[in-house]
């Protein structure tokens, strides 16, 4: 699974697909870098934002080209992903549309504005990923959906400082309302009792998503959803990271350790592939 958040990480996709068989590794990475390129469009590359509406246009058009085998500057292998996977052009599109409400929208008043955000940049290239990984189920098309939202949401917790210093502040006001701590306070990092609980009140509904999730994946998708599995353990891990060092966030980056991630994709593939480990 991916979101724009992590999108600058690929070693977090590296632990999680680099097991996956050659031809959907590299259909999945040719998903992965269509979605960099478009969250590049808006928070790494210069311009104005008239001019980044229009890179974001541009590349608009040359996907639905590429569903056409039109040629474009995209790569060859991202139409083949697509067709041989039967990836949705509404997919590509509602992804550029989630990116570019981060060109306008800086401020959340409600959770459910913020879901619907979750839901365009991390649930929908979920939906694109399950359509290379294979499933026989409907229902895990909402496993995928809630495993965007968690893993976003559990993004947005780790990135509350740079993200506040890009302009940007993803936490809800009724949730900073509700525990009496406010936007100047968040961008001066100022972490104390009331910071403490409203991150409390954001990882426990955080963990509800990922748990929402997992009770959604029919146990015959198992097999094909494992490199979404790691991923869902690698972020769980870093929710949980956050909880241990008491939701103080500005005190330095917090992250899951390479040991650590390696050791969570091997198990998960070995569960997945080796019966002696069923």
């Amino acid at each position: 699974m991916m979101n724009s958040s992590t999108l600058r990480e690929r070693s977090n996709f590296s632990y999680s697909f680099a097991l996956l068989p050659k031809k959907k590794r590299w259909a999945i990475h040719a998903i992965y870098d269509f979605c960099r390129r478009a969250d590049d469009i808006v928070d790494e590359e210069s311009g104005t934002v008239e001019e980044k509406q229009a890179k974001l246009a541009s590349l608009r058009t040359e996907v639905e080209h590429c569903f056409q085998r039109k040629r474009t500057s995209l790569p060859d292998y991202l139409s083949d992903a697509v067709l041989e996977y039967r990836i949705p052009l509404d997919y590509f599109l509602a992804l550029i549309d989630g990116v570019q409400n981060d060109l306008f929208k800086t401020r959340y008043e409600t959770f459910a504005e913020l879901r619907d955000y979750c839901y365009a940049v991390a649930s929908i290239p979920g939906l694109m990923s399950i359509q290379v990984f294979g499933y026989e189920h409907e229902q895990t098309r909402d496993y995928a959906i809630h495993l965007g939202y968690a893993l976003q949401l559990t993004n947005i917790l780790r990135d509350i400082q740079t993200d506040a210093e890009r302009g940007r502040i993803y936490l809800p006001a009724e949730d900073l309302a509700a525990f009496g701590y406010d936007e100047q306070s968040l961008s001066a990092g100022v972490y104390n009792d009331a910071f403490t609980s409203l991150m409390q009140f954001e990882v426990a509904r955080t963990k509800e998503y990922y748990g929402t999730a997992r009770s959604f994946l029919p146990a015959n998708d198992r097999r094909s959803m494992f490199p979404a599995e790691i991923m869902d353990r690698i972020y769980f891990q870093l929710l949980r990271n956050i909880e241990h060092a008491h939701y103080n966030i500005f005190n330095g980056r917090i992250a899951v350790s390479k040991s650590r991630k390696i050791f969570t994709a091997l198990c998960l593939w070995l569960n997945s592939y080796l019966p002696f480990f069923q």
